[in-house]
């Protein structure tokens, strides 16, 4: 018998050799016409191999049955076990691993493994949710990269909440085309954690200093990313920046102050439970003192109303049509004009908000300027050769 002779070779070979008759077993026994004695006889011996001393045998056997369904079964489920040098072909391509099997390995299995699991194709949800929760950043990355995977939203969340601080797991998922625009908020809140938790290390910066810069800069990117969100997405987003304690009057102000007046309507209508045709109706069409109502039912803070009063009745007269600029970017005549009426009540209780509200007007300013001259030198701005006179502005430069 062919398998009587391989046991007896194998046991004085070296283990490269041991490696390569081993694949040739395993082979014969899924490819070959073998009678039954002997196909039982080579099951027999592949689990005796098992115990071979040397991972090289035994990487060798997994790699041999690592696709095949006619694999002995309980040959996968021992391999599967093994050292990650050992599983890795088995756990990444076997189908005879179930998703209970799979999931039981996620808990137990070291990092390498994992991510072997998670490139899996295709890789159902059950599993993908077991690496989501207890998974290794590597493996989270190789699950997010798996086109094959099924991964549900929550599991997403998941690997935000753990793993959201590294740049290599938050490039990955903000390229996702299905990325909610909640979740993308959280990238950035976590993005803005991580830098001022970078500057500080560096000692840049104060701590202090530090986290105010960050939530500014998360503030700005948030109403930037409302202002590309969807109609029917932007309440979700709203109501995802309360629950995460983010939906500020800072946050609030901004918006408005930046033309976005949807998230505005959005915000009140989340903090006052009232609908939000309702909420426009106050913010729109009534008087100030209904306004005021609607913003005392949403619980924001009365020093910070005086803004709002002002933002919301230039607003009424117009002031935002036809000033340069964006939802995403405060109007630097809105803000003046807020800020003007803001520091003529001379309310010593306000002096917060009129420190807000000056470094908004700083920054509307700059991004004016800015935007001014990236205009000034655009390309389709500057005059072109021809037109200065017989030498051209090239001949000049070279003279």
């Amino acid at each position: 018998m062919i398998v009587r002779q391989f046991l007896q070779w194998i046991r004085n070979a070296v283990p490269g050799d041991r490696a390569e008759a081993t694949a040739a077993l395993a082979r014969a026994y899924l490819y070959s016409d073998l009678s039954v004695d002997d196909r039982a006889a080579a099951e027999g011996a592949m689990i005796m191999l098992l115990d071979d001393p040397s991972p090289l045998v035994r990487r060798a056997l997994a790699e041999a049955l690592a696709s095949a369904e006619e694999a002995p079964r309980v040959v996968v489920h021992a391999l599967a076990g093994e050292q990650p040098y050992v599983a890795l072909p088995v756990l990444e391509r076997s189908p005879l691993l179930g998703e209970a099997d799979l999931v039981d390995l996620v808990a137990t299995a070291r990092a390498e493994a994992q991510a072997a699991i998670a490139r899996r194709a295709p890789l159902p949800r059950t599993v993908a949710a077991a690496l989501a929760e207890v998974g290794s950043a590597q493996a989270c990355l190789a699950l997010l990269e798996n086109p094959d995977a099924d991964i549900a939203s929550f599991s997403i969340d998941r690997i935000v909440d753990r793993f959201g601080h590294l740049a290599s797991i938050r490039e990955t998922l903000l390229a996702r085309p299905d990325l909610p625009t909640a979740t993308r908020q959280t990238l950035l809140s976590k993005l803005s954690q991580a830098l001022a938790g970078f500057v500080v290390s560096r000692q840049w910066l104060e701590p202090a200093q530090a986290e105010h810069a960050a939530r500014e800069a998360c503030e700005k990117a948030t109403i930037a990313l409302a202002a590309e969100t969807p109609g029917e997405e932007l309440g979700e987003l709203v109501a995802h920046l309360r629950r995460s304690g983010q939906l500020t009057a800072a946050v609030i102000l901004r918006a408005l102050l930046s033309g976005n007046v949807a998230v505005f309507e959005e915000a009140l209508a989340e903090l006052s439970g009232l609908p939000v045709d309702r909420v426009v109706g106050f913010i729109h069409d009534r008087s100030l003192a209904a306004f005021r109502a609607l913003y005392e039912k949403a619980g924001l803070p009365r020093t910070a109303f005086p803004a709002f009063r002002a933002a919301v009745t230039a607003m009424r007269e117009g002031a935002l049509l036809g000033e340069p600029g964006n939802a995403a970017r405060l109007r630097r005549g809105m803000v003046e004009r807020v800020l003007a009426a803001c520091a003529a009540e001379q309310d010593g209780a306000a002096a917060p908000l009129l420190a807000l509200l000056r470094r908004f007007a700083v920054e509307a300013a700059r991004d004016e300027a800015r935007s001014f001259c990236e205009d000034l030198i655009a390309p389709d701005a500057l005059p072109q050769p021809h037109a200065i006179g017989p030498m051209t502005i090239d001949a000049r430069l070279v003279a």
